[in-house]
């Protein structure tokens, strides 16, 4: 009998419990609900943004099926075959320039994360170390420049600059007595092109957070360390770096999530059948596939593969980045 009752007595504060938690839910959500309603105009700012999403980003996840498909174009998504998996399997066994493809994609966005990752970076604490507060915003702004140029005027311009009978860099190289150097034409320079062309064109544009980081640090810090007689490499060693390493952290995470995209528009605008070999990346293998030869099945799966590679390295560089001790995406 007292067993029944106590039984009874535990139910019944479970039933309390929960119905006190489940009050409490929905307490939160009219709250919620209100806080929404009093700021109803500013949230219709996001719609928007809410649209375009909804349109470009979450409404063509239906023609992901297209990769396990045979599609075609005049039976539409919903009655073309289904395939399974042979788009992938071909894509690894049938088509012969894949390795290649995907060796160049990895080398240049290899390339790009070592030497244009750290650049933004630099010129950030370059430009938090001027005084001249006139000649820094100048500086800033012919450094932002080139990233509002498309890539098919700035490759007219290097073609242009590069050109090895009328460019002005190899006008100085041959008065320095070399050869001149086909950059746009010599496998063996080509990646060194792209790499620094890249870094000319987005380094003043992605110091922008870093200097938004950099606003953000307690100067209080830096008072403290002239006290004790640090000079400003030792303040920028132990100070600056360490106070904007989250956000190098988070950025180097999305750096690492599109490891695989390595610059379709610079190298469309750029690359020609001379240099091939060590510039076609699958970004413009998927354009000249898919679009030149219709083979969209084929091109789905191949974007889907680098969809799913992409997302998996942005896991592992946030489980890196937060086994090594520093703030994560999540």
């Amino acid at each position: 009998m007292k067993q029944t009752e106590a039984n009874l007595a535990a139910g019944g504060t479970a039933n309390i419990i929960s119905t006190s938690m489940t009050s409490r839910h929905r307490r939160s959500l009219r709250d919620v609900w209100k806080e929404y309603k009093r700021a109803k105009y500013i949230m219709l700012l996001l719609l928007p943004a809410i649209i375009w999403y909804s349109l470009f980003y979450y409404a063509p996840f239906y023609g992901v099926q297209i990769a396990f498909k045979d599609y075609n174009l005049m039976d539409g998504i919903a009655k073309s075959p289904w395939v399974g998996l042979d788009q992938f399997k071909h894509m690894f066994t049938a088509s012969n320039d894949f390795g290649r493809i995907i060796r160049n994609t990895i080398i240049i966005s290899f390339y790009h994360i070592v030497f244009g990752f750290p650049a933004p970076i630099v010129l950030a604490l370059l430009f938090n170390e001027l005084r001249l507060q006139k000649f820094k915003r100048i500086t800033q702004s012919i450094m932002y420049l080139p990233h509002f140029l498309s890539w098919v005027v700035l490759a007219g311009l290097l073609t242009t600059i590069l050109s090895p009978s009328e460019g002005i860099v190899n006008f100085i190289i041959k008065a320095l007595g070399f050869k001149e150097i086909y950059f746009m034409g010599n496998p063996d320079y080509f990646r060194f092109t792209l790499v620094v062309s890249a870094m000319w064109k987005e380094v003043g544009w992605g110091t922008i957070i870093y200097l938004a980081a950099l606003a953000g640090v307690n100067p209080h810090l830096y008072e403290a360390a002239v006290m004790d007689g640090a000079n400003r490499w030792k303040q920028t060693l132990h100070i600056t770096l360490p106070q904007i390493l989250p956000v190098i952290s988070i950025m180097f995470i999305l750096r690492i999530g599109s490891l695989l995209d390595a610059g379709f528009d610079q190298i469309l605008n750029m690359y020609n059948p001379a240099v091939y070999s060590v510039s076609d990346i699958l970004d413009t293998y998927v354009y000249r596939a898919g679009i030149l030869q219709l083979q969209y099945s084929f091109t789905t799966a191949v974007g889907l593969f680098k969809n799913v590679i992409a997302f998996a390295m942005v896991l592992l560089a946030n489980y890196l980045i937060k086994k090594s001790g520093q703030e994560g995406l999540f």
